[in-house]
C-alpha cells in the first residue's frame, strides 16, 4: 500500500512537471535574464520599406541619437538581421528626431510600433509596442530565444502635419550576458 501512494506521487509530479515544463522553462529563462547582464548585440543588415534622402535607416544603429531614420508616413518598417541568434532580452528605442527635446519636437515621431521578432527556426514572435511622446531612450523587456531578424513598423503618429516626416533616431538590442 506504502509503495502504491510512493509511486502515485512521484507518476503525479513526474506528469507536472512534463505538463508545466514550457512555464517553467519561461520562468527559468526569464530568471536568467533578469540576473545577467545584458550586453549589445549589432545587426549585419538593416532594411528598410521607406526613408528620405539623408535619412536612412541605418541612422538607427549608428550609436549616434541625432541622426534618424525619417518616412513620409506610418505602415512603413525597418528590419535588423542578426549573424547569430541571440537572447533577445531589451530593446531600447529613441524615438522622434533626437533625443534633446527642442530637436525631438522638430519631427513626427509613432506612438505605437509592432514588432516582429523572428528565431532561427522561423517562429515569429508579434509584440505590439506604445512608446510615450517624450524625447530619450525607452526600454522594452523582449526574452525570445535564438533570434535572427526584428521587424519594426511605425504607426500612430504624433504631431504628422504638411513638411513634417517620422523619425527614428535610434534602436539598441540586448542579449544575455
Amino acid at each position: 500500500m506504502r509503495f502504491t501512494v510512493i509511486l502515485a506521487v512521484v507518476v503525479a509530479l513526474c506528469a507536472g512537471g512534463f505538463l508545466l515544463l514550457p512555464a517553467g522553462r519561461h520562468l527559468f529563462e526569464d530568471t536568467r535574464d533578469k540576473l545577467g547582464k545584458p550586453k549589445a548585440v549589432t545587426p549585419s543588415r538593416v532594411t528598410a520599406t521607406a526613408q528620405l534622402p539623408g535619412h536612412p535607416a541605418a541612422d538607427t544603429t549608428d550609436g549616434l541619437s541625432n541622426r534618424y531614420w525619417a518616412v513620409p508616413g506610418p505602415g512603413a518598417s525597418v528590419t535588423y538581421t542578426f549573424g547569430r541568434p541571440f537572447r533577445f532580452v531589451d530593446l531600447i528605442i529613441t524615438n522622434g528626431a533626437s533625443k534633446s527635446a527642442e530637436e525631438y519636437a522638430d519631427e513626427a515621431r509613432a506612438l505605437r510600433m509592432d514588432m516582429e521578432v523572428t528565431a532561427q527556426d522561423g517562429q515569429v514572435h508579434r509584440k505590439p509596442i506604445t512608446l510615450s511622446d517624450k524625447p530619450g531612450p525607452q526600454t522594452v523587456a523582449v526574452g525570445i530565444s535564438d533570434v535572427t531578424a526584428v521587424r519594426l513598423t511605425l504607426d500612430a503618429p504624433a504631431g504628422l502635419a504638411r513638411g513634417r516626416h517620422i523619425a527614428l533616431a535610434e534602436v539598441e538590442f540586448f542579449q544575455r550576458g
